[in-house]
């Protein structure tokens, strides 16, 4: 390792940083500026220049920006450095300008701790350190993650004054990395003080300052290279989801199958899309809940449209979307389960609702698992190559589709809609006995009706909206008793684990909203038969026949 590598690998002892940043417009000018003999009466040493990454992280809540720090890991050859940085501090009154601006604002004061780490995003795993500790404090349970990388270039030189090394002068060109993909790039030259004291810090950075400020190729930077990476990481975000999903997908009754598909397919993933900083924030349970739905649609559609694309591609969307459906619904079905028991809770009396406190902290911790699951898909590359690809498939007319999938809308939809009431009405046989889990599916293949239904729903008459709103009053039935059913179950293995360690009240609320949850099935079970009738009997035949025959 070259002595200016060691050097940027080297752990820090101070604790406050103090250092100039200019951001760079012609970089051969400003190079050709700072590569003279002196730099503003200082001797300037050789130029060094070697490559460094720089790893920013914090946890999915954001913990560290919000307590005002900045963490990131550098990697420079095989050696990691932890490093966190506080807010900038304000840097006096001066409001002398130059071309580059008020020539304080190129100054940056902050704490710093830095010591040495590894890759792994552990840091219970890292060497004891000031830095590491103050991670462990501020994050507390939750874990980091990888908010994106910059990949530097940086050319340095030592300034020295009486044959000591007062100041680092280093020019940076660095691209913002996240996915593997790089989303901008900017040129930074920064200059470090090594003085003894801050007053003569100040005193070596004001000279400096001076210097460098009169070139009309550089400005004042105040923003910090990590803000300056995170405004380029919200513009592509801003970029991915500006897009509004529209009312209605578009379907025609003339164009191809597939075409069809793509418009019903690119809504549902912009539904997905605009619901995906909500669920990202986890301010709002419902952005869960839509995203999920979302997700539930488009793997819908892929059946409903099935053979008018490319298996490879139909394959591969499928399994992705059953990725994000499962850590979604992993988050969503204890929501379901919480706001269940909220409900119950309310008519209560005080002490009893208390008394279910333990049952909700269960609850609420499996939440906080799941939701970190689903965060760290959300975060990670896997999940970006996939929302990137399938974009670029929904957008791409002809894209995928089959060789052979000439076939138009008009010809097919209704075959395809009736396919799926049949699946339906095939569970004719064992309704009358059907247990639970029957019935589950019994509600799965009523949202398969459901949807084939609303996928056409442009190209149907008006008789499509009653056909539709007797399946989703059977659906919401059955996805109640099923809900109940899961609480049931819930809390009887709960009560099983836990019972030793709760107090008699406690076991008895929580016995009483088993017991209720158990009424909650039996009944809906017995409210089920007239509405299965409703879309099963020879009436609802009828009317979808002469709906899906006017296509």
């Amino acid at each position: 390792m070259t002595s200016a590598r060691r050097a940027a690998a080297r752990p820090s002892n101070g604790e406050r940083e103090l250092e100039l940043k200019f951001a760079v417009g012609d970089v051969d000018a400003v190079r050709d500026l700072v590569s003279t003999a002196e730099v503003a009466g200082f001797e300037a040493g050789p130029w060094r220049s070697f490559d460094i990454v720089d790893q920013y992280l914090d946890t999915h809540s954001g913990a560290l920006a919000k307590a005002g720090y900045g963490a990131r890991l550098r990697h420079v050859d095989h050696r990691t450095l932890v490093t966190i940085k506080g807010a900038r501090r304000p840097s006096g009154n001066d409001s002398r300008s130059t071309r580059g601006g008020s020539r304080r604002s190129a100054v940056h004061d902050r704490l710093e701790l830095e010591a040495r780490a590894n890759r792994r995003l552990l840091p219970q795993r890292w060497p004891s350190s000031a830095a590491r500790s103050l991670i462990e404090a501020t994050a507390g349970d939750e874990r980091l993650f990888t908010l994106f990388y910059v990949d530097q270039r940086r050319e340095e030189r030592e300034l020295i004054a009486d044959g000591t090394v007062v100041a680092k002068l280093s020019l940076d060109t660095a691209s913002v990395r996240r996915f593997g993909r790089t989303l901008g790039s900017f040129v930074i030259l920064e200059v470090e003080a090594s003085a003894p004291d801050a007053a003569e810090t100040r005193r070596i950075l004001d000279s400096i300052a001076n210097h460098l400020s009169e070139s009309p190729e550089l400005r004042a930077e105040e923003r910090s290279k990590e803000q300056l990476a995170q405004a380029m990481v919200d513009q592509a975000s801003e970029r991915a989801h500006s897009v509004r999903p529209p009312r209605q997908p578009g379907v025609k009754a003339d164009e191809p199958l597939a075409e069809a598909g793509r418009k019903v397919l690119r809504m549902h993933l912009l539904r997905m899309l605009v619901a995906e900083p909500g669920v990202r924030a986890g301010e709002d349970t419902e952005t869960v809940h839509k995203m999920r739905v979302a997700t539930r649609r488009m793997r819908a559609a892929w059946r409903v449209f099935d053979g008018a694309y490319r298996p490879r591609f139909q394959k591969r969307y499928v399994a992705e979307l059953r990725g994000v459906a499962s850590a979604l619904g992993a988050v969503r079905d204890i929501d379901v389960q919480l706001e269940r028991l909220d409900d119950y809770a309310k008519g209560l009396p005080g002490n009893q609702s208390a008394a279910l406190q333990p049952l909700r902290e269960e609850l609420n911790r499996g939440r906080a698992e799941a939701r970190a699951d689903l965060l760290d898909l959300l975060s990670s590359s896997d999940y970006d190559d996939f929302i990137s690809d399938y974009r670029a498939f929904v957008d791409t007319p002809g894209a995928g589709a089959a060789n052979d999938a000439a076939e138009r809308v008009r010809d097919v939809a209704a075959g395809r809609i009736w396919r799926s009431f049949e699946q339906l009405r095939a569970h004719e046989t064992i309704v009358p006995f059907a247990d639970v889990p029957a019935l589950h599916a019994v509600r799965i293949d009523g949202k398969r009706l459901r949807y084939a239904l609303e996928f056409f729903r442009e190209i149907l008459p008006p008789s499509a909206d009653s056909l539709i709103a007797d399946v989703t009053a059977m659906q919401d039935s059955l996805g109640m008793l099923n809900d109940s059913q899961i609480a049931a179950d819930i809390t009887r293995a709960w009560l099983l684990e836990s019972a030793g360690s709760l107090a008699p009240a406690q076991r008895a609320a929580a016995g009483a909203y088993l017991k209720s949850s158990e009424a909650d099935v039996a009944r809906l079970r017995r409210s089920f038969r007239p509405l299965w009738r409703r879309v099963s009997g020879q009436p609802f035949r009828r009317r979808l026949a002469l709906t899906v025959g006017t296509i």
